[in-house]
């Protein structure tokens, strides 16, 4: 985010409200909705906790370097909304492409397959005029800073027909191409920098090959009677891509287990961070193709354990995905019926006033959980155009419907920031919200720098993060009974473990009995031994 976008709370005033929409509004009415939302979840602090949170205003007052040394070291739970290959940071695909001895067209700077190989050992990948074989590319420093530029939104500036926007959706086509052999050093990669963040939990966005699906669906064609078009797809072999998904993703993890040395005496750290997958979608695609996969995703969620849900990805602003928005909630609500277990977090509201015409505002988010039956939403910066966005803002709280907030990249792809994002409302609202990275590695951050980037906007306290945190754990898809009583309210335990100290290292018969049966409840557990951990090493 640029500096000017780091607003001190203790130095906004009314005045400076007026003139930079961005900055903080610090009148007492505005600081106590900010702070109450989920008011109920407010139990008497600890000292410890006092202490902490005496802390964070102390490194906010220091100013966001100051801060992000505190909060790296913070707990933060969650990153729901991450996908995979946008997660990678372009020195990686550069690497890896070299390894996997392809060609990057110096004009387009994509990544492309060798015309030919030399019959030298090792072959090396004839790449022809106009073109550099990637294993070379680290030697030429212009080409290399082209590439990483092209990447990702470093240095990226606007110009006539190419948006943040573009740029930003354009990168994806630019490094796509390396062998999926790569899969694992990308979980490495990402859970390594999860790790060093304190974070525990990942649930990656993630789209394994689905060729014969597509091929399927373009054979048999559209056809509006659902339950026909699902037999005529299971018939011809859907089911089959199944283990597809699961041979591309299981091998990975287990290689991502040893490249991390997990189990051993050298384990690394990152071994402590739980991934689980969200199966992605393609939105921008005809009627056919788009269900076709989407049963695919019930299907493989419904038989493997890893893959934990699935989302619908691509440009909310696309045509296919303007288009047929409304029919792919019906594709949905028909397939949720068929498997209501499989969990669905859906990209929706990722718009801004003049991307689309202003009608495609007014029913996203809302049609993605009436319709879609969307636990999660992703984004949902569009929410007050939406028709009647009050009462919208009233179910989602009652119905405990969790934003996922990625102020970065609305600000980069959007240009929605400071107070023209909703993020405060839906949280003077009480729906619950966690912050999310989305694609750090296009857009070269990581999960501290959005809270960082939320603290120097918003006058957030410690034990506003604090909640945002649990509430990440809270709305995950991992199977199991929640270690709260009441959803969203983080103050009282289940009955088993009531009585005990929250994180404690050695839980009572009932509680440990109790956390063996739910893997979400173990990752609550653990986020509060890591919060008591982190609170104890605070000082006064």
């Amino acid at each position: 985010m640029k500096s000017q976008e780091y607003v001190p709370l203790r130095k906004c005033s009314l005045p400076r409200f007026r003139r930079v929409v961005s900055a903080v509004m610090c009148t007492v009415t505005w600081c106590f909705f900010i702070s109450a939302a989920g008011g109920a979840q407010r139990p008497t602090a600890s000292s410890a906790e006092v202490r902490t949170a005496r802390a964070f205003e102390q490194a906010r007052k220091t100013g966001s370097l100051a801060l992000r040394a505190f909060l790296l070291a913070m707990p933060k739970g969650a990153d729901l909304h991450n996908h995979l290959s946008g997660a990678i940071y372009a020195e990686s695909w550069i690497r890896a492409a070299g390894e996997d001895r392809l060609c990057v067209d110096n004009t387009s700077l994509k990544f492309e397959k060798a015309a030919a190989m030399t019959t030298s050992i090792p072959p090396q990948p004839v790449c022809g005029e106009g073109k550099t074989a990637a294993s070379g590319v680290p030697a030429n420093s212009a080409l290399y800073d082209s590439m990483i530029d092209a990447f990702s939104m470093r240095s990226f500036v606007p110009t006539a027909g190419v948006s943040n926007h573009d740029h930003f959706f354009d990168s994806f086509a630019r490094f796509h191409g390396t062998s999926q052999s790569h899969t694992a050093e990308w979980l490495d990669e990402v859970a390594t920098r999860a790790a060093a963040q304190n974070e525990q939990y990942l649930e990656l966005m993630e789209t394994p090959d689905f060729k014969h699906t597509a091929t399927l669906s373009e054979e048999i064609g559209w056809n509006p009677d659902l339950g026909k078009l699902r037999e005529d797809l299971l018939a011809r072999g859907l089911r089959d891509d199944v283990a597809v998904a699961r041979d591309h993703l299981q091998p990975a993890l287990d290689r991502r287990n040893e490249l991390e040395r997990c189990g051993t005496a050298e384990a690394a750290p990152a071994c402590k961070v739980e991934i689980r997958f969200l199966y992605q979608v393609l939105r921008g695609f005809p009627p056919a193709q788009v269900f076709a996969q989407a049963l695919l995703g019930f299907e493989v969620a419904s038989t493997y354990p890893m893959v934990v849900g699935l989302n619908f990805v691509m440009p909310e602003d696309g045509y296919r995905s303007m288009a047929d928005y409304r029919l792919q909630m019906h594709m949905l609500d028909y397939l949720h019926a068929l498997y209501p277990k499989v969990h669905i977090a859906l990209h929706a509201g990722e718009l801004a006033f003049g991307l689309v015409p202003p009608e495609g505002l007014t029913f996203h988010i809302r049609s993605a959980i009436e319709e879609g039956h969307a636990e999660r939403i992703g984004h949902g910066v569009d929410l007050m155009y939406e028709q009647r966005p009050y009462q919208l803002l009233r179910e989602m709280a009652a119905r405990h419907v969790l934003v996922e907030i990625c102020l970065t990249s609305n600000d980069v792809i959007l240009g929605v920031r400071g107070m023209d994002h909703p993020f405060p409302i839906y949280r003077k609202f009480g729906v619950p919200v966690a912050l999310a990275t989305d694609d750090e590695g296009v857009s070269r951050i990581d999960l501290t720098h959005e809270y960082v980037n939320a603290s120097m906007i918003y006058p957030l306290t410690y034990r506003d993060l604090k909640g945002m945190v649990r509430a990440g754990i809270e709305h995950s898809f991992l199977p199991g009974q929640s270690l709260w009583k009441d959803g969203d309210v983080f103050s009282s335990a289940v009955l088993p473990c009531a009585t005990q100290a929250l994180g404690a290292p050695a839980p009572g018969p009932a509680c440990s009995t109790f956390l063996e049966s739910s893997d979400k409840a173990r990752q609550q557990w653990d986020l509060e031994r890591r919060f008591r951990a982190f609170e104890a090493d605070q000082k006064n």
